[in-house]
C-alpha cells in the first residue's frame, strides 16, 4: 500500500507531458542529438554553427548584433566566440568607430567549414522534421514563427 496521498482533483487536467514547453524542449533535445550525430565536425555545436552562419550572412559584426540575430545570450555568445577564435574560424578586431566594441569576422577556415557543413545541416533539418509531410513542415515553421512574433504580447 502506498503511503503517498492520492492526487487532488484540482490538478487532474494538467499533464506536463502535454504542455507546449515540455514538447518543445524534447523536440529541441532530439534536434541537438541529430545535429551532433550528423554535423560532420564533432567539435562544432549547433550554436557555434548558427553563429558562423550569422557572421557569414551579416558580414563582420559586433557581439551584440550576434546576440540579437542568434537569440543566444551575451554570456553564451562570448564563450562561443572564444571557442571559434581558438579554432581560428573567426577573427576579432576593434570597431573603427567605437574602440570599446569588438568586431567578429569569418576567417577563410570558418567560411570553408560553413560550406562543408551546410549539406549536413540540410540533412539534419530533414531528420529533425522526421515523419512530417510537406504541408505539416510548412505549417510547423509558420506556427513556430507565429509563436515568436510577440509584438502583441507583453514583454516579461
Amino acid at each position: 500500500m502506498s503511503s503517498q496521498p492520492a492526487r487532488p482533483d484540482a490538478d487532474e487536467g494538467y499533464h506536463f507531458t502535454d504542455q507546449v514547453g515540455h514538447l518543445l524542449r524534447k523536440v529541441y533535445q532530439r534536434h541537438v542529438a541529430i545535429f551532433q550525430q550528423h554535423v560532420g565536425d564533432s567539435q562544432l555545436t549547433a550554436v557555434q554553427f548558427i553563429t558562423l552562419c550569422a557572421i557569414r550572412d551579416m558580414g563582420p559584426s559586433a557581439q551584440t548584433d550576434l546576440v540579437r540575430v542568434t537569440a543566444v545570450d551575451q554570456a553564451t555568445i562570448r564563450g562561443v566566440v572564444e571557442r571559434l577564435k581558438a579554432r581560428e574560424l573567426i577573427a576579432l578586431s576593434p570597431d573603427p568607430h567605437d574602440k570599446r566594441k569588438v568586431i567578429v569576422s569569418l576567417t577563410p577556415q570558418g567560411d570553408a567549414l560553413i560550406n562543408q557543413t551546410v549539406p549536413h545541416a540540410l540533412q539534419i533539418s530533414e531528420l529533425t522534421y522526421g515523419k512530417l509531410n510537406a504541408a505539416e513542415r510548412i505549417a510547423l515553421v509558420f506556427l513556430l514563427n507565429k509563436m515568436l512574433d510577440d509584438s502583441d504580447q507583453p514583454h516579461y
